[in-house]
């Protein structure tokens, strides 16, 4: 590396960008293959349709984040580490649309909308890069730190099981199911009985699925391996200390019984990713309206992973540099639903893994995209990714969700909150906000449903707490004091 290359702009040896964009694909993945599996079984498809939206989701989250890290003219791409895969913000609006019309007409209908929302949202992104000057450090530390605190429900969940669902903590007794199933058809009827109380008190029993020993044990000993290597190994083998831990959690997994290999023996080695696959899309103004405002939502939110991703690289995001990375979100969702799939975003966990490695170069994540073409393109490579179980994924999550959230305190540092006592009311609001969701999901119960998608998530939400309250006490871009020591924490 000569003395005028940037760290994000250098280009590591062949074998090395790799394995660590192996490691970014491994910590994205779970996420990745989420959505196109609660909207593919939301639509009713086949199984068989469900598995070709995971390849072409995995297909088109390697060409988003060729163009997002690799750059494509001075229009696309922000040129950071940036891996780039569908947003779980679209996920309430689209299962809707699924309800409202299932099988491959209502899947026609969301990638049409999608695609409406995708040119829409290249269109107006300067508009919302220019909004950059709103976010001084009071700010963008407050709203990186609530990153960081959301991914770690993820991460967590990944440990023990997901709060709803077959690993939710408690599950409903079958007779009390059968007992509320008749008194919901006698409610209907105007008459809605008593639960007796021997039924009530068994209403509810503990989950075994939930938290068994087994996965906290693996998920405790991937943790503590990665500790371990980042402690006491040197250079790239430091590095990849993530990749290590979750090889060490599989290799473990596979002696238990608890990850095998038969979906990879399945799958066919190769297959091509069609557009169009359920025929032309449907444009219902409607239904593009909603996935736009899904979409502003996630511009907002990448304006802050962007933002972490310039603090954690050294590299300053200016105006135009955001532009081009929101209008790549926008290009991404475009080419999404011509692919049959879903809009993107940049993934925030893999902000976490820059913090965790300190490898700034764009090019890791360069190769982590293309290994995510190839995977898409081999179903059988897909398999064998997907056959990681979360719970080895849990231990690693909790060392990069929390080295986001360090991140927003690290930026908060350079926060003057002695001479400007105020940003203690910028700061402590906007996480109570953020913390919403987190703590009451059902808050919005009540609220209209169109309100929802712009309401359920706590980055929004302390995005724009902190934006209106530092405009309220500091102005719009917060006062010289905090400028000052800004500038100091950064010399030093």
């Amino acid at each position: 590396m000569t003395e005028t290359t940037h760290p994000v702009d250098e280009i590591l040896p062949p074998p090395k960008l790799f394995a660590l964009g192996l490691q970014h694909v491994l910590v994205m993945y779970a996420g990745a293959v989420a959505v196109p599996l609660i909207v593919g079984r939301a639509l009713k498809l086949d199984p068989a349709d469900v598995a070709f939206l995971i390849s072409a989701d995995l297909f088109v989250c390697g060409i988003a984040t060729l163009i997002q890290s690799l750059g494509a003219t001075q229009w696309f791409g922000i040129k950071l580490p940036v891996m780039m895969g569908v947003t779980f913000a679209a996920v309430g609006p689209m299962v809707a649309m699924a309800n409202a019309n299932g099988g491959p007409e209502g899947a026609r209908a969301i990638f049409g909308a999608i695609i409406g929302a995708g040119l829409i949202s290249m269109l107006i992104a300067p508009l919302v890069s220019r909004m950059l000057k709103f976010f001084p450090p009071v700010v963008t530390g407050t709203i990186i730190l609530v990153i960081g605190v959301s991914l770690m429900r993820i991460g967590i969940n990944w440990i023990f099981g997901n709060p709803v669902g077959p690993t939710a903590p408690m599950i409903v007794d079958p007779a009390a199911a059968e007992w509320m199933k008749a008194a919901s058809e006698a409610a209907a009827a105007g008459a809605l009985p008593e639960m007796p109380p021997k039924l009530a008190a068994a209403a509810t029993m503990p989950n075994p699925a939930y938290a068994p020993l087994g996965n906290i044990a693996v998920s405790a000993v991937v943790l503590a391996a990665i500790l371990l290597i980042a402690r006491f190994a040197k250079g790239f083998i430091a590095n990849i200390s993530v990749l290590l831990g979750i090889v060490l959690g599989c290799i473990i997994a596979v002696s238990i019984g608890a990850m095998g290999f038969e979906k990879v023996a399945a799958a066919a080695p190769f297959a091509l990713i069609m557009p169009f696959h359920f025929g032309m899309p449907v444009f219902d103004p409607v239904l593009i309206v909603t996935m736009v405002l899904v979409m502003i939502v996630v511009m907002i939110e990448s304006t802050g992973m962007f933002l972490a991703l310039g603090d954690l690289t050294g590299k300053t995001v200016d105006q135009p540099m955001l532009s081009a990375g929101l209008r790549t979100d926008g290009l991404g969702t475009l080419i999404g639903g011509i692919f049959n799939t879903f809009p993107y975003t940049s993934f925030s966990q893999n902000v976490g893994l820059v913090g965790v490695t300190g490898i700034k170069s764009r090019f890791v994540c360069v190769a982590g995209g293309i290994i995510l073409i190839l995977l898409g393109l081999s179903p059988k490579m897909g398999a064998l990714v997907e056959s990681v179980p979360t719970m080895v994924l849990g231990g690693a999550g909790l060392v990069m969700f929390g080295m986001v959230a360090a991140t927003g305190v690290r930026i908060l540092a350079g926060v003057n909150f002695a001479a400007n006592r105020n940003n203690l009311f910028i700061v402590a609001v906007s996480l109570g906000f953020g913390m919403i969701p987190l703590i009451a999901p059902n808050f919005k119960m009540w609220m209209p449903h169109a309100l929802h998608p712009l309401i359920e998530s706590g980055i929004l939400l302390a995005s724009i707490a902190a934006v209106a309250l530092n405009a309220f006490f500091n102005g719009a871009s917060g006062s010289a004091a905090d400028a000052k020591a800004a500038a100091a924490v950064a010399e030093h």
